[in-house]
């Protein structure tokens, strides 16, 4: 009788490229970017290799994004640093899920550019 390993990951960039431009549904639905990253890390953390390390780092940053922005948003009173501040959200939100899609395609680890860490 044959015994599988049941503790083997399977290495899927594919999935991986997926799970940081889910981030991107944000802009198109107006939510999401948090949601489905979390629920494709959460179901398959333990099933694909590097899938742990780059859905924290997709959570810590959705959660970052959404920080900086309820912390802008009374900033607008000061001199409109705060319209600043949600310009460059914007801006991070949209760029940094593209470079990190990169990043794994390439097998590198992603990029932790703004990311306050929530999640070790």
């Amino acid at each position: 009788m044959e015994v599988l390993n049941q503790t083997q990951k399977v290495e899927d960039r594919n999935l991986l490229i997926i799970t940081h431009l889910l981030q991107l549904l944000t802009y198109v639905t107006g939510f999401g970017g948090l949601i489905a990253p979390l629920i494709i890390w959460a179901s398959k953390k333990d099933t694909i290799e590097d899938m742990d390390i780059h859905g924290k780092q997709i959570i810590n940053f959705q959660i970052s994004l959404i920080v900086y922005a309820i912390i802008s948003i009374p900033m607008i009173l000061a001199l409109g640093l705060g319209i600043l501040m949600l310009i460059a959200v914007g801006f991070l939100g949209f760029i940094m899920p593209i470079v990190n899609a990169i990043k794994a395609s390439n097998g590198e680890m992603p990029n932790t550019f703004g990311t306050i860490t929530f999640l070790k």
